[in-house]
């Protein structure tokens, strides 16, 4: 069976990101959580915090470990002997990002596969991006985050 990567900014982490790793985690002997550090761009919380945060989150899936990556992901395949590239539909509007990049990525390297996963309906629409807004106006974000995210979201918003 083969090994996994589940690449994501993850700034933060929500629970839909949650529901696909969970998700990835039943269909593949291994599955990497890949913390994307790119220094070109802007997050919210360090790569380190971002790590932190979602190794927190996932403990409870033994199958999943959580790494930081600079670099690209096709790359990142290779080293760590894996060949499937798990990502997440949220609606249509992913469709078309995501197919380009399937296809980008095996162009990079030929044993990339990419499966594509659907989340729980209830997180179709959720974002990191709206989690952040939210947090921001000081809205209520405790369906859509762990505990553990919406303290440091909320911790990491006051410093700002």
């Amino acid at each position: 069976m083969p090994i996994a990567l589940y690449p994501g900014t993850f700034d933060p982490v929500t629970n839909g990101h949650i529901d696909i790793a969970e998700r990835a985690s039943g269909i593949f002997r291994k599955v990497i959580a890949v913390v994307a550090d790119n220094p070109h761009k802007s997050c919210l919380f360090s790569t380190d915090e971002r790590v932190e945060m979602l190794s927190s989150s996932l403990e409870r899936f033994k199958n999943i470990e959580v790494i930081k990556y600079s670099g690209l992901v096709a790359n990142c395949l290779d080293e760590h002997k894996a060949s499937v590239i798990i990502r997440g539909l949220r609606a249509l509007s992913d469709f078309d990002y995501e197919f380009q990049m399937a296809f980008t990525n095996r162009e990079l390297n030929e044993k990339a596969e990419t499966v594509f996963l659907m989340p729980n309906s209830k997180y179709t629409y959720l974002s990191s991006t709206m989690v952040r807004q939210l947090a921001k106006f000081d809205g209520d974000i405790s369906a859509f985050v762990p505990r553990n995210v919406g303290d440091h979201l909320k911790e990491k918003l006051l410093a700002l």
